[in-house]
């Protein structure tokens, strides 16, 4: 069954989801590249907020439903992606250690200053890059072809897999608890933070 007038909502989800971590992702990288300059350092609450969402949201509410419903989906349609699938896959996994190694390292310059600011942009740094090429992947490489090789009853099916897992976030409360967290990221964060690539 063609899908060329089709549009899936798990698409939109997705792209939705990447806005919200690019925007957050692009603070931190905002006040380091400020602190580098010689910019006062914000109170740290706004990194750990930052880091806490970038930690927890990924991990629970966004890679999930990726590998569950949209990569098993793709791999039952065609093998030609099976190895950039696995790649992302493995990605999330190392998406989870790089944010927990920079916890480590905000907490060595929450503590020992000055001193221990460079490993923390370094990684910060690192972070922004990997992250936001691993999104671009996703939706230059992935969804494109998952357009072509999916069809409507594929993508509705994934798209019901999406919408329930959103349900179930909202019926315990963690959407909304996360979307009070990036709401209030986005207070305390200055602009230009937004949702631009500043890479």
């Amino acid at each position: 069954m063609a899908t060329r007038n089709f549009h899936p909502v798990a698409v939109d989800i997705i792209q939705h989801e990447h806005e919200h971590l690019s925007a957050v992702i692009q603070g931190m990288l905002y006040f380091v590249r400020g602190i580098e300059k010689g910019e006062p350092a914000p109170d740290l609450k706004v990194f750990r907020a930052m880091l806490y969402y970038i930690s927890e949201y990924p991990e629970k509410v966004h890679h999930p439903k990726e590998e569950q419903f949209l990569f098993s989906k793709i791999k039952e349609r065609t093998h030609q992606l099976d190895t950039e699938l696995d790649e992302l896959t493995a990605q999330h996994t190392k998406g989870e250690l790089l944010a927990h190694q920079l916890q480590d390292a905000l907490l060595r310059y929450e503590f020992n200053g000055d001193p221990a600011f460079a490993h923390f942009h370094a990684l910060v740094e690192q972070y922004g890059r990997f992250y936001y090429s691993h999104m671009s992947a996703e939706e230059k490489s992935i969804i494109p072809i998952a357009k072509q090789v999916l069809n409507i009853n594929d993508w509705q099916e994934i798209d019901q897999a999406f919408i329930e897992n959103r349900k179930h976030l909202d019926d315990a409360g963690e959407r909304y608890r996360y979307e009070q967290l990036f709401s209030m990221i986005v207070n305390i964060s200055p602009a230009p933070v937004g949702i631009a690539d500043p890479l």
